[in-house]
């Protein structure tokens, strides 16, 4: 164990595996990273190093950090270490600190002098992990890009297994608690449903993304640059991987399996904002992900279904005298039908022509039919929860279930009901 003091200001002596003996708490701050500034955007060219004389950087490792300063020391040290077994002089660690109050930059940019890899950001203006990563790679100097917590939480040794699968070709490589070999040490049953639970929120947001890992809430991985090169990065919170996986470029991704650990020093950052901005980050990729254009036209034509079945459902009971239920349940397949065609014409008119043929449209109908049924009946719930459980107006409740539904019922007929399926190449 390293001998820091434990008044929380990260003071104290420290011997680092070279053997030199370092104070913390040097008055001298040696020079600090500029943070960019502008777009959330990292260069597909590399940055080149000033000091021609250094090796070139194979990889770059961002360190986030809020209130480490009793963390790092023994982090870079141990980093150090493990990094130098492999790629020695060949990497770089960057810390990026949102102007810690226990000044976590200093203690930082104090013992760089002793760790050459070793790089430090002070930010003012931002703060987020997720941004903080970003404006890490974006000074980096590696073609290999990683992120890792400073909290001690992540098992060092695992950074060499996920540089192992990057050599071997992955274009991702995710430390994983819920593959072979992963899992977390003590956590409550509270913790392990939340977790889970945000986990199964974002299957149903983001399936094709949050599905693509095991642990889409990882902050420990690695990736290649040219993934995220030019991309327009827009993360919210702690999650960075799901912005990765939401947005770049990824086709092979390989997962190693971690336990993740005990904070032993320093302070929990987990509340309950993480996941509104978790749930918030989901929808703002759903949103920039949501083919706008097609949904437009599915809502033109379902309000033109509203009109079909109100002008159906009034010449079946005034003008024939059929009875109300008869009326509203023939109306409404009315609707239905009116709804069908149109969408089969128009809004996914390029879908509907990579499935033709009778017996495929009947196909659409009929999955369309079952999924305005659904659509109903979740109208319902949905009703009576707004009104009953959060007690708002009945017709603004109306009005969101409506809304509710109308995606519901876009996202499910195109995944099932426009589904290409059987084509000849």
């Amino acid at each position: 164990m390293y001998p820091f003091s434990s008044s929380g200001s990260g003071c104290g002596d420290m011997k680092p595996h070279n053997g030199k003996v370092v104070n913390t708490c040097t008055p001298e701050i040696y020079g600090l990273l500029p943070v960019p500034e502008g777009p959330l955007r990292i260069s597909g060219e590399v940055p080149q190093p000033t000091d021609l004389d250094r090796p070139s950087i194979l990889l770059s490792v961002a360190i986030p950090t809020f209130r480490e300063s009793q963390n790092i020391p023994i982090l870079i040290d141990r980093l150090t270490g493990l990094l130098d077994q492999v790629i020695p002089r060949q990497y770089e660690l960057i810390v990026i600190d949102d102007d810690s109050p226990d000044r976590t930059w200093e203690v930082a940019t104090n013992i760089a002098t002793y760790y050459p890899q070793l790089r430090v950001m002070r930010r003012r203006g931002e703060r987020g992990l997720s941004t903080a990563v970003i404006r890490g790679w974006q000074v980096a100097l590696g073609e290999i890009l990683a992120v890792i917590d400073a909290d001690l939480q992540h098992p060092l040794d695992t950074i060499l297994q996920l540089w192992s699968q990057i050599q071997s070709g992955a274009d991702l490589a995710v430390a994983s608690r819920h593959v072979s070999g992963g899992g977390v040490s003590d956590w409550s049953l509270a913790r392990r449903i939340l977790s889970r639970g945000a986990q199964m929120l974002g299957l149903m947001i983001l399936p094709g993304v949050v599905g693509r890992v095991s642990d889409p809430m990882s902050g420990y991985f690695m990736l290649r640059r040219d993934t995220l090169a030019n991309i327009d990065l827009n993360p919210v919170g702690y999650k960075i991987l799901i912005e990765v996986l939401g947005r770049g470029r990824i086709a092979n991704i390989q997962e190693v399996g971690y336990v993740f650990q005990e904070r032993q020093e320093g302070y929990s950052k987990v509340t309950s904002r993480q996941y509104f901005e978790y749930l918030q980050h989901l929808l703002r990729l759903r949103i920039d992900n949501w083919p706008v254009g097609r949904f437009a036209r599915f809502a033109v034509v379902g309000f033109s279904g509203l009109f079909v079945d109100m002008a159906i459902f009034y010449l079946l009971l005034d003008g024939w005298g059929l009875p109300l239920t008869l009326s509203a349940v023939l109306s409404a397949e009315m609707a239905i039908i009116n709804n069908f065609i149109w969408n089969d014409q128009w809004t996914f008119r390029d879908l509907s022509r990579q499935q033709s043929g009778g017996h495929r449209k009947l196909k659409r109908l009929l999955k369309f039919n079952l999924i305005c049924l659904m659509g109903l009946g979740l109208n319902v719930i949905i009703l009576n929860l707004l009104v009953s459980v959060l007690g708002l107006n009945a017709y603004m409740a109306k009005l969101g279930a409506i809304a509710i539904v109308t995606f519901w019922n876009f996202w499910v007929n195109l995944k099932l009901s426009w589904r290409v399926t059987e084509v000849k190449p």
